[in-house]
């Protein structure tokens, strides 16, 4: 398998240009191919891969990503710290568009995908009580801090299966179960991370209000291009988290992610 990354990101919406010198590094794996090639570059001497979630043009909506190969082709190259940032709605008026929050649960409402390497004749059951590494949470909260920006350094996602948004019933049931920003592609991500032994963490991008907070304080219906001209905006923030992130992530990990499997095995055999 080609080596050569020790960290990983994968690109959210419109996220698509992350390492300015890089190789590519194209593979397959044995749940078909990743979303695309994997880029390998260097931010202050630390090898890091990159792969665009949905797709270099965005041809892959949430509900058709292969997390499995993507998260898998990851691995392959040697990621072993993964940053997988998103786009969120927010399910607080005091998370407003344009913060950043750095999850530190979620929870899974999607429903159908594949979402374990392990559907047999091999058995394993991960923990997965706490889904985001400590370790990389703090460096994506200090890092956003560090930018000046609103951060919220603890929150949960309740992820959706997509791609349409959550209706206003929905989201109110979702804002009085106590969660606080709601997305589509942290699950599986997240879990077949904690499978393969990979540190994971996400910095959540607010976009815009979700539904069920219409006509609080003068709230709009989302819309998908308020989310994309929110994103757009937020991008050079969004990339100067990540790099000083990346620096910010210690050489040799003190955390439990990767104890999760004795050893993660990357053949179906």
């Amino acid at each position: 398998m080609p080596a050569g990354a020790e960290i990983g990101v994968f690109g959210g919406s419109g996220f698509y240009s992350f390492l300015d010198d890089v190789r590519e590094v194209t593979l397959d794996t044995p749940y078909g191919a990743p979303s695309g090639p994997v880029h390998v570059g260097d931010i202050e001497g630390r090898s890091v891969a990159f792969i665009p979630r949905h797709g270099p043009e965005h041809q892959f909506p949430p509900h058709v990503v292969n997390f499995r190969a993507n998260v898998w082709a990851m691995r392959a190259v040697g990621v072993r710290r993964l940053f997988g940032p998103c786009a969120a709605g927010s399910l607080r008026p005091e998370i407003a568009p344009g913060d950043f929050v750095v999850c530190d649960q979620l929870v899974d409402r999607t429903r159908g995908r594949p979402d374990t390497y392990y559907d047999g004749p091999q058995v394993h059951h991960i923990s997965l009580a706490d889904p985001y590494c400590p370790e990389l949470r703090t460096a994506l909260a200090s890092s956003s801090a560090a930018e000046g920006l609103t951060v919220h350094e603890r929150g949960t996602v309740v992820v959706v299966a997509g791609p349409r948004f959550s209706t206003r019933a929905e989201s109110q049931f979702h804002r009085a179960a106590g969660w606080d920003v709601v997305n589509m592609t942290q699950y599986p991500e997240a879990t077949l991370a904690r499978e393969l032994g990979i540190c994971y963490a996400t910095v959540a991008v607010v976009t815009d209000y979700d539904s069920g907070l219409q006509g609080v304080a003068g709230i709009a219906p989302v819309t998908m291009e308020q989310i994309f001209r929110v994103f757009e905006a937020s991008l050079e923030r969004l990339r100067a988290v990540l790099f000083r992130a990346v620096a910010a992530v210690p050489a040799v990990p003190a955390c439990e992610c990767h104890t999760g499997l004795d050893e993660p095995r990357l053949s179906r055999g």
